[in-house]
């Protein structure tokens, strides 16, 4: 093996399911990265990975964490935790997927092994690398008032957690960041559907520079659908996340016009995983690193909390 081959970064994924898979093609498609291996509790998942991939696959965790410099966790949310932290204590750094995890108490756990084994963590709150809002964070200045829809169709995956930690917590951590004002008031309601916890839910976010964000999320919708509109003293901004696309109506004295964004399209999972191996390469914070992520688990299990008391 060669120097340049030496100097890549090892990369495994734990949980090669649906959205694991490309974790793992992204990885391997990556100079910077040598994809040492995939693993899954379902040997059907992780061969089917490893032989697309041409890479290892791993039967345990510790292995797994033995042959990687960094591990993304993309198994189901209930279980983020007790995957990335022995990763940690095996001396990888992680890119855990969004939500960080299912309670505060884990979240402290996990930001405690982080720092005890000088662990880099990165959550995966994907729309952060999204063009659309490397655009929104040079765009908006002081917004009084966002509205963010997100729509799914029904997918068993994910139901192990509600609406809110699974579609919702993406936008809440939009708000937070564009806001940048902390949060004075939550209202919330929700609806179960054909899942044992809320399927649609809406919440109103108060900040205390007077923001507020309104949020609606459903999975039980007959379209897909992620957008944005954000208002502001200047004009509003109208922003498409999955189409990566959308328009900007300002006020010019009088008049208001209105003109496309000039939005660089890219492949977002693909930007987020090369933001964290730059993170590892540079000893960098992520964007959205343990922290944001524990603060975004905070709010949406607020949200939850109230929803829950309606159900």
């Amino acid at each position: 093996m060669g120097t340049k081959e030496r100097e890549k970064i090892r990369c495994g994924v734990a949980g090669v399911g649906y959205l694991g898979q490309h974790h793992a093609r992204i990885y391997n498609s990556l100079d910077s990265c040598q994809l040492a291996g995939v693993y899954d509790p379902d040997p059907r998942a992780r061969s089917a990975v490893s032989n697309a991939e041409d890479c290892e696959e791993f039967i345990d965790l510790k292995t797994l964490g033995e042959s990687c410099d960094v591990v993304s966790v993309v198994s189901p949310t209930d279980r983020h935790a007790e995957v990335a932290i022995p990763l940690m204590e095996a001396g990888c750094h992680v890119l855990i997927e969004k939500p960080l995890c299912v309670s505060l108490m884990e979240a402290e756990e996990i930001l405690t092994v982080a720092q005890q084994n000088k662990a880099i963590v990165q959550v995966g709150h994907i729309e952060h690398y999204n063009p659309v809002m490397t655009f929104l964070e040079e765009a908006v200045d002081q917004p009084k008032y966002l509205t963010v829809e997100r729509l799914a169709p029904f997918q068993p995956r994910g139901t192990e957690v509600g609406v809110v930690l699974d579609l919702m917590i993406h936008d809440i951590g939009i708000a937070m960041s564009l806001v940048g004002s902390p949060i004075s008031k939550v209202d919330a309601i929700g609806v179960k559907v054909l899942s044992p916890t809320e399927d649609i839910a809406n919440a109103r976010i108060v900040f205390e520079n007077g923001c507020v964000a309104n949020l609606s999320a459903s999975r039980v919708s007959e379209k897909k659908a992620r957008e944005i509109r954000v208002f502001q003293n200047s004009g509003y901004l109208s922003l498409d996340f999955m189409n990566q696309k959308g328009h900007l109506i300002k006020k010019e004295g009088i008049a208001l016009n209105k003109k496309e964004v000039p939005v660089e399209k890219g492949e977002p999972l693909a930007l987020e995983l090369e933001s964290f191996i730059q993170c590892v390469q540079g000893a960098l914070t992520p964007k959205t690193d343990a922290t944001f992520g524990k603060t975004a688990l905070e709010i949406a299990l607020l949200i939850t909390k109230q929803i829950n008391i309606t159900l």
